[in-house]
């Protein structure tokens, strides 16, 4: 039996107590929220704190679950050639504990944004979408299956709360 092909990630909506989220931009995708792959044999908590530490230089502390996404286009990578098969992420609720603002090789700038100009800077449809669940969230996670064809495509298939 050959097993299925996924990438797992976690995305992490920092906040730092005065009302503003940290935001990265990607040198590929603009203006995100933190976040990125797991590796081998590492948790989706660990493998979160790791992405923001990277990302931006932010020590951050998970509080809870906001969103689990599928993103179950079958796509090209960056480079043009190689497949990205689906994807399966999810978000969460962060705390900021520690660390200071610092770009990285994933990122040329990062800084505290006010909740409400989140979506200012933000402009890719599936970032965009995921955000807006954070900013809607009463309790009950969110499930959101999507398509890309491109960064700027987003077809959504399914959203609900569970």
């Amino acid at each position: 039996m050959a097993f299925p092909t996924h990438i797992v990630s976690a995305g992490g909506i920092v906040e730092d107590g005065d009302g503003n989220i940290l935001l990265v931009k990607a040198h590929d995708d603009g203006w995100v929220y933190p976040g990125g792959i797991t590796e081998v044999g590492e948790n989706l908590i660990d493998g979160l704190i790791r992405e923001i530490k990277e990302e931006s230089g932010i020590v951050a502390a998970v509080s809870h679950i906001i969103s689990v996404v599928s993103n179950t286009a079958i796509h090209k990578w960056y480079d043009g050639e190689a497949d990205v098969p689906t994807k399966v992420m999810f978000d969460f609720a962060c705390v900021a504990v520690g660390g200071e603002l610092a770009t990285s090789d994933e990122t040329s700038d990062c800084r505290w944004v006010p909740k409400e100009n989140v979506l200012d800077l933000i402009t890719l449809p599936a970032i965009r979408t995921r955000y807006e669940a954070y900013l809607k969230f009463t309790g009950s996670v969110h499930y959101l299956e999507y398509t890309t064809s491109t960064t700027s495509e987003c077809t959504i298939k399914l959203q609900r709360n569970i």
